[in-house]
């Protein structure tokens, strides 16, 4: 066994633009990084209680929105905006479960009302 370095030379730059760190090749062309995952907690904590308050609902544990208020110490009128998170269509929320919803969509932006037909909702 022999010694021997190889060297590889890669021709590229690295620069900064907007807060990403870019790739540019020789060729000009660059080469952005995946888009970051943003997990918002907030939103998913509630759509994960929207979830299971509506379960609780359908199962008969509780009767009302308001029973379900007394029982979590909150405002109705919050259950029954969290509640309607469950009305969400499933390409929305599984985008919210993987952390790539539109930066737009906070949890007071998906509380407010939004229209019921799936291929109507949009929250970019």
């Amino acid at each position: 066994m022999t010694d021997e370095t190889v060297t590889v030379t890669v021709p590229f730059a690295i620069r900064k633009r907007g807060g990403r760190t870019l790739v540019i090749t020789p060729d000009g062309a660059t080469s952005a990084p995946a888009p970051r995952i943003r997990v918002d907690s907030t939103l998913l904590k509630a759509l994960a209680r929207g979830f299971r308050w509506r379960k609780l609902l359908e199962t008969g544990e509780f009767s009302t929105i308001q029973e379900i208020a007394d029982a979590e110490n909150i405002n109705p009128s919050y259950v029954s905006r969290v509640l309607r998170l469950t009305l969400l269509a499933p390409e929305i929320v599984e985008t919210i479960l993987a952390g790539k919803q539109p930066e737009g969509l906070t949890m007071a932006r998906a509380i407010r009302p939004f229209a019921l037909e799936w291929q109507r909702q949009t929250f970019a």
